[in-house]
């Protein structure tokens, strides 16, 4: 557990396991609790896992919107030199997929291998969250109940039949209460994912790339993921069946062990 500044903001992260450099990137509204431990641990075999709190969210310091995605991902390269690594493997989620799109078309040189998990490009071929669920989710968290809030954002960001799991539940609810989001901050996220836009730079990126997609996705479109991987050379795509946008909490196992294969088949080539 350490902290470290990059220019006025601070950042919390956390750093565990053993082997491969892996840079995980959260979404809007996670923190590093959102990755959860069957996920973490999985990977902690193989990999010495560094996960983070973005600037103003979780344990990171408070900061003044507004920012942007390239904002962010500066400060995923500001991490990396804290960390000491002049290159990981780098697995961004929704968007933190966004963030890591940006991180390797400006910083290609820093990143091994790219996972890209339930995430978008923007462009005029994106399909967005649907009116009802974006107006659903923003209900439940402008309401200033923390209880509505939480269950919304679980219901919403599963598949139907994992929400309906209430120890999958608990221990979702219990990150959530541990760590709390910082609505000013989520606002702030949601305002930076709006012009996201890398759909037409796609096709520069040369690192092998894995994209990740579950087809029960309501925040995002699976045909996102399908569009992301046609658009960057040799990218391959895992399109998991009956699965949400939070696939890692969905299925752990599964998700590491791609991310295992994808990281150090390249890794052995390299």
């Amino acid at each position: 557990m350490a902290s470290f500044r990059v220019g006025p903001n601070e950042l919390y992260y956390e750093r565990s396991g053993a082997g491969e450099p892996l840079l995980l990137i959260m979404g809007m509204s996670g923190t590093h609790l959102t990755w959860g431990e069957p996920f973490l641990d999985a990977l902690r075999r193989d990999f010495e896992v560094v996960i983070y709190d973005h600037r103003g969210m979780g344990r990171s310091g408070r900061t003044e919107p507004p920012f942007t995605i390239a904002d962010l991902a500066d400060d995923a390269v500001a991490l990396l030199d804290e960390l000491g690594w002049d290159s990981a493997h780098v697995c961004g989620i929704s968007m933190g997929g966004m963030v890591a799109q940006e991180l390797v078309l400006r910083h290609p040189q820093r990143v091994r291998t790219l996972t890209l998990g339930c995430t978008y490009a923007g462009g005029a071929s994106a399909t967005l969250t649907s009116p009802e669920v974006g107006q659903r989710l923003g209900e439940a968290m402008m309401s200033g109940d923390r209880e509505r809030a939480i269950r919304t954002g679980w219901e919403v960001n599963v598949s139907r039949a994992f929400a309906a799991d209430e120890d999958q539940y608990t221990e979702f609810r219990r990150r959530a209460v541990e760590v709390p989001a910082n609505l000013p901050t989520i606002m702030a996220q949601i305002q930076a994912i709006q012009p996201h836009d890398t759909s037409a730079r796609l096709s520069e990126i040369s690192v092998p790339t894995l994209v990740i997609h579950g087809t029960d996705d309501e925040m995002l479109s699976y045909r996102n993921g399908e569009a992301i991987a046609q658009a960057i050379p040799g990218a391959r795509a895992e399109i998991l069946d009956g699965i949400g946008h939070l696939f890692f909490w969905e299925e752990p196992d599964r998700s590491a062990a791609l991310i295992r294969e994808h990281a150090l088949a390249h890794a052995s080539a390299g």
